[in-house]
């Protein structure tokens, strides 16, 4: 019989199997309570569904990966290649949310490492500072503050920093580049925005405007949460 089924079941730094599953279930708990920081320190407008439950993955499989290097170097040297040609796509769009990605990080970390109380009293210390620092919401909310998604079509060739440029930031307290893609095989750029109205205007308005200037095709201008596009 091979010698890997007659070998003691444990893993190749001598842990236990109950006390992997101990330190595991331990990363869930405390990824749990990552991801409720992460959901009672951001307002509804900077929420993002599925970065909950990507934290707690993240902790879980932090405090696996933590457990598999041990003490070896060579083990680490080698997770570094094979994860190195993963690729990600999506770019976080916060600095805050960047910050709950290392948060869950180091807690799994320490759950991994066999430093329970490295990872308790940092949740209870960045928590803290979470709320202390969370911003509060407008007591009257209107809707000059409510964000928007604005897509935009234009003609190949036209300038995005011309008359369309003018009207938005006639139209607009605050915009921000999100994409900027081709469409209609190359004939035209798709622009999107992130946006918010001035108190003065209103969305209507500002469609009709962007449809009357040259080489714009189409415009369409969503709720920040109904966005197809990430913003």
């Amino acid at each position: 019989m091979p010698d890997f089924l007659t070998a003691p079941f444990t893993s190749g730094a001598g842990i236990s199997p109950v006390e992997i599953l101990t330190r595991l279930i331990a990363a869930l708990l405390l990824g749990l309570i990552v991801a409720w920081v992460y959901r009672h320190t951001r307002s509804g407008s900077e929420f993002t569904a599925s970065f909950p439950p990507t934290l707690v993955l993240l902790a879980i499989l932090i405090a696996m990966v933590t457990q598999v290097i041990g003490d070896s170097v060579a083990r680490a040297f080698s997770l570094v290649g094979a994860l190195s040609i993963v690729r990600f796509r999506t770019v976080v769009r916060d600095t805050q949310d960047t910050a709950f990605v290392i948060f869950a990080v180091v807690v799994g970390m320490a759950v991994g490492a066999r430093d329970p109380w490295v990872a308790l009293i940092g949740i209870g210390v960045v928590s803290a500072a979470a709320f202390l620092t969370m911003s509060k919401p407008s007591a009257t909310p209107s809707a000059s503050l409510t964000p928007f998604a604005l897509h935009v079509r234009v003609a190949l060739g036209h300038d995005l920093n011309g008359p369309m440029a003018a009207e938005l930031e006639a139209f607009l307290s605050d915009r921000r580049l999100i994409s900027v893609g081709t469409a209609k095989q190359g004939t035209a750029l798709d622009v999107t925005y992130a946006v918010r109205f001035r108190k003065d205007k209103n969305a209507e308005d500002l469609v009709k405007t962007l449809n009357r200037i040259e080489g714009v095709q189409t415009v369409e201008l969503v709720m920040r949460d109904e966005a197809t596009t990430p913003v």
